[in-house]
């Protein structure tokens, strides 16, 4: 598959690297998750030019030091003494950015944790000594979220604020992902369009995977996913393994209680027998930002209503189907697991779609907030009945004075424009923000993909 989007991160890093050989060495931090296309990134951004690439591996600090060596007198010409301790090294490639302007890449560059944790102060120590006086351009990447931001952000930490840009990636926008469409599958359907999104979640790898491999089709898709050497099936747990380390139990436990739906701390944990978890799930959501707190839109912070949401589409999914049939795949049942994904498939994807209109939303730049609405009371209708009271989607213009609220049906026969009607009397009389503006209701299907 080619190379799409990124034009903005492609922009800051070569942004960096004209001022790093114009003026001085600069430093680029590019995270974002596994498989979320950073050394891709990289290379693309570099293609036209030789640069030094150096990937980071959990081996011994003197072997390191003999690959690194050997690379860069590859990539260079340049002669390079043999070293066994990093900080030589460093100080080597630094003062070599004193003779030439060069591009230097450090990947997974959180594994010198694992290496030897004292590599980091040698490296301020050099960069804050030659970084003046040098044209580095150097680019450090990191797949472990939680470890990236302890390394720049931690103020006790070395290297704290020694950045001069951050690359964070997110997965692909939905206009990407029809785009890939468009170019590799003519004729897609949106049923195949939501498919790619339920499945990948636009993360750019699982996407170049299932589009190289032709499976362009909701049924082809899941052909490849219920396969016994796809990498889907063990991608959640070697991504969150990595984050999480040994003690990942309790956290795959939370985060598959809310992909089944138990969104509230007080149903995840009577889900988990009871357990107290205020403490597991506020590091899934500051530490390692794998969730993310759901108020209804204009709600104050300190709010009791509150829903756990799971960030990435492809985490939700893995939840939901690999992590919770594992009994499956240990004894190779894949059609099996196969069968279950493709009956639950309009359940599920009718889910996911709410998630596909917001993330479209938010893209289209037209609206300065955007979020759902429920009342955890409900209302009483006409006749007297209870009823439960949940918006999908509310969107206030730039205007600010028109919502357009949406109600999100797979199927639109399933639209009851009446009872909508119904729940925006409620909202009205709640909210003061609602009462004061124009509503514009609408019903989104897929459809309108």
């Amino acid at each position: 598959m080619k190379f799409y989007d990124r034009e903005e991160q492609l922009g800051t890093l070569r942004q960096m690297r004209d001022l790093s050989y114009e003026g001085y060495s600069r430093l680029t931090v590019v995270t974002g998750r596994r498989r979320i296309g950073k050394t891709t990134l990289i290379k693309e951004a570099y293609k036209d030019e030789p640069f030094v690439y150096l990937f980071v591996g959990k081996k011994s600090e003197a072997v390191l030091c003999k690959e690194f060596c050997e690379e860069f007198q590859s990539k260079t010409g340049v002669f390079v003494p043999p070293m066994n301790v990093f900080r030589d090294v460093f100080r080597f490639f630094m003062e070599e950015g004193k003779r030439r302007k060069y591009t230097l890449v450090f990947d997974e560059f959180q594994n010198f944790l694992e290496v030897n944790r004292a590599i980091y102060g040698d490296m301020q120590n050099w960069w804050d000594r030659y970084q003046k006086e040098s044209h580095v351009n150097l680019v450090v990447s990191g797949s472990v979220f939680s470890l990236m931001e302890r390394i720049f952000k931690h103020r006790k930490e070395p290297l704290y604020g020694r950045q001069d840009a951050t690359v964070k990636l997110q997965a692909f926008p939905t206009g990407i992902l029809k785009t890939i469409l468009e170019d590799n599958a003519p004729g897609y359907t949106n049923d195949d369009l939501l498919a790619l999104y339920t499945y990948t979640g636009g993360i750019p790898k699982y996407v170049e995977l299932l589009v190289d491999l032709k499976a362009t089709s909701r049924k082809k898709m899941i052909a490849q996913i219920c396969k016994a050497d796809s990498p889907l099936i063990e991608e959640g747990k070697k991504l969150l393994v990595q984050e999480f380390g040994k003690k990942y139990a309790t956290y795959f436990s939370i985060l598959q209680a809310i992909s089944l739906g138990y969104n509230t701390q007080a149903d995840i944990e009577d889900y988990l027998g009871g357990k107290s978890l205020g403490g597991q799930l506020l590091k899934l959501e500051e530490t390692y930002e794998l969730v993310r707190k759901i108020r209804p839109i204009w709600a104050k912070p300190k709010t009791q209503t509150v829903r756990y949401e799971i960030n990435d589409v492809f985490l939700r999914f893995w939840f939901r189907y690999v992590e919770k049939n594992q009994r499956l795949i240990e004894i190779g049942q894949y059609p099996v697991l196969r069968k279950i994904m493709e009956e639950d498939y309009e359940t599920y994807s009718g889910e996911v779609l709410e998630r596909y209109f917001r993330c479209k939303l938010v893209e289209s730049l037209d609206y300065r907030d955007i979020g759902g609405w429920w009342d955890p009371k409900g209302y009483t209708d006409q006749k007297g009945h209870h009823q439960q009271c949940e918006l999908d989607i509310v969107a206030q213009r730039l205007s600010g004075k028109v919502l357009d609220v949406f109600e999100i049906k797979r199927n639109p026969k399933k639209f009851d424009r009446q009872l909508l009607q119904e729940k925006l009397e409620h909202f009205k009389a709640k909210e003061k923000t609602a009462h004061k503006s124009k509503i514009e209701p609408k019903c989104l299907t897929i459809e309108d993909m």
